[in-house]
């Protein structure tokens, strides 16, 4: 509660020594705690909920008529990182609070990895005033490895300076998994800030298990994003940790994991977003997304939806919401109807600030210096994508669509006077990362297979972890000029044939994020993916941005491409591209 007058006006209204503010009636109420559904008049005054009346009996200033719908708690997503929606907050805002996502817990570690604790304190204080209720992890890893370059190093003792902070919930998501099997004391001085804060730990540990689950887990790592399978989400939670059922843009794990979740375990289970952009959000919708591709997989309804508020809750320890009861926050909802979720009337605070999917007064976002001009690419020229060879047989990363794994590929390419040559009659392509934060001059070069691309050049300053700027093409010339097309943008995407620059979207802010409306930052994607597929031919199995963002994160299996060379993560080592 913001002060002791809120606590007197909490219990005078719940008395009936004095009127409510708001009274929904003729709702049906969902008890997240008994899982159950029940009828009755919600109190709520200050923006909190105040207490019930039997039904049709409430009074109010103000009284509005639910005409029998389905009153829920707010939704909460457990782990997003919102710059992957190439949105401000607050356009952010603007775009997942209609679909009923009253909470997120966000971990920026993109712009972190770009501007440092600077993006930490901008994310904080952009969404400040947002309906959104955005809580944040303080990023371990930034770099994700230390096998590239990011635009800062975020040590234990930084780590500690924003633990503190009410809004910062724990430590953001600990990729480097071996350094906590290994016991690193350089990762285990960051968990220890945080258990030093009395604060949680995100995980993130993809395909692990036995011995090296059990090393993990014994660190305190509190939540896993990663499972593919139920096996994997029963042995994590076996072992006390909460998983998230996760359905961003590009990962959807929601239904691959449904048939690990129980009755018995449904209380660790929480859904989650990770990245989702402006597109699929406007499509499909945010956690109510989560929440409708479950029920229609046979989760009973309670089960989903307690998912997607109080279990999250429970996780992060946020003790004033996720239920419709006294003393908590009025954030809440009223849905059509549990089939879509689609939601009438979303509350937050008691003020209602969506209505039938639209948010009823938008947020604009402003221009920060702390996180403009990130663009620091020293001594780049056509030749620094020479991919010089000994060998004609080479390592290729290969793409597997639909996801943000690759195989660890082979193949017999093209050589002439000692470098790779473009075979046409071969889906190999050439892949760079350019180093744009401290001005290192690294460029490094290797083979893609499977991105279908012919006759040009796509290029993002979103890459993840690291985003140093990553550019695949099938000639060096187109390559070069979409580079530094990006160095002028100050970051974005952009398309290159035959030496033109075919389309671009701009992301001035970290290189990361547009100040452009959702649904103009959707447009424009749309219209960037149409031109990569018609005119460089760029396969439809892939998406060309989200798919090429993902191939310099080492920290997904199997081959990634850092600005420092190509990276095997099964071993977490460099390895040469001759085999």
């Amino acid at each position: 509660m913001k002060n002791r007058s809120d606590l007197d006006t909490i219990i005078n209204v719940a008395s009936g020594r004095k009127i409510a503010e708001i009274c929904i009636t003729g709702a049906h109420i969902l008890d997240v705690y008994n899982k159950e559904w029940f009828d009755a008049d919600l109190l709520v005054s200050d923006g909190y909920i105040c207490g019930f009346s039997e039904k049709g009996t409430g009074e109010a200033e103000h009284v509005i008529d639910a005409k029998g719908r389905y009153l829920l708690p707010g939704f909460i997503d457990g782990h997003v990182h919102i710059e992957s929606s190439h949105s401000t907050v607050a356009e952010f805002s603007n775009l997942v609070v209609p679909c009923g996502t009253t909470t997120v817990v966000a971990d920026p570690h993109e712009i972190c990895n770009v501007c440092g604790l600077s993006g930490l304190d901008y994310m904080l204080s952009s969404s400040e005033n947002t309906p959104l209720q955005a809580m944040f992890m303080v990023p371990s890893c930034v770099p994700a490895t230390v096998f590239e370059h990011s635009g800062a190093i975020l040590h234990a003792p930084e780590i500690a300076s924003r633990l503190g902070n009410d809004r910062v919930l724990g430590l953001g998501e600990m990729m480097d998994y071996p350094g906590v099997i290994s016991a690193s004391s350089m990762v285990l001085d960051k968990i220890w800030e945080a258990k030093l804060a009395g604060k949680i730990v995100d995980g993130h540990s993809p395909a692990i298990d036995g011995s090296d689950l059990d090393a993990y887990c014994s660190a305190s790592i509190h939540t896993d994003h990663e499972c593919e399978n139920p096996d994997e989400l029963k042995q994590r939670i076996r072992r006390g940790m909460y998983v998230m059922l996760r359905e961003g843009s590009a990962c959807r794990n929601v239904l691959n994991l449904l048939g690990g979740v129980t009755q018995a375990n449904s209380r660790r289970c929480i859904f989650c977003t990770d990245d989702r952009q402006p597109k699929t959000i406007l499509e499909e919708g945010h956690i109510n997304n989560n929440v409708r591709l479950s029920v229609q997989a046979g989760l009973d309804p309670i089960e989903a939806i307690c998912m997607a508020t109080i279990n999250s809750c429970d996780c992060y320890h946020l003790t004033d919401r996720g239920a419709i009861a006294p003393g908590l926050r009025a954030d809440f909802l009223l849905c059509d109807n549990l089939t879509d979720f689609s939601m009438h009337h979303v509350y937050v605070g008691g003020e209602l600030v969506a209505v039938d999917g639209k948010i009823l007064e938008p947020l604009r976002a402003a221009f920060d210096e702390r996180v403009v001009g990130k663009m620091n690419v020293k001594d780049f020229t056509l030749g620094s994508l020479n991919l010089p060879l000994k060998s004609s047989h080479v390592r290729v990363i290969d793409i597997i669509p639909g996801g943000v794994v690759t195989n660890a590929g082979e193949a017999n390419v093209k050589v002439e006077q000692g470098k790779w040559v473009h075979d046409p009659h071969q889906d190999i392509i050439k892949l760079a990362v350019v180093e744009r934060h401290t001005g290192t001059g690294n460029v490094a070069v290797a083979l893609l297979r499977g991105y279908g691309l012919k006759g040009g050049a796509v290029a993002t300053s979103v890459a993840h972890d690291s985003h140093n700027i990553i550019v695949a093409g099938d000639n060096d010339e187109d390559m070069y000029q979409a580079v530094r097309h990006l160095m002028e943008l100050g970051g974005g995407m952009v398309m290159v044939k035959h030496g033109q620059v075919l389309s671009d979207l701009p992301l001035p802010i970290a290189g990361l994020m547009s100040d452009l409306q959702g649904d103009t930052i959707a447009k424009s994607l749309d219209a960037l993916h149409e031109l990569a597929q018609k005119e460089l031919q760029v396969s439809k199995e892939v998406d060309p941005f989200m798919t090429l963002c993902f191939m310099s994160l080492p920290v997904i299996p199997s081959y990634k491409l850092t600005d420092m060379g190509l990276f095997d993560v099964r071993t977490f080592s460099f390895v040469p591209l001759e085999l």
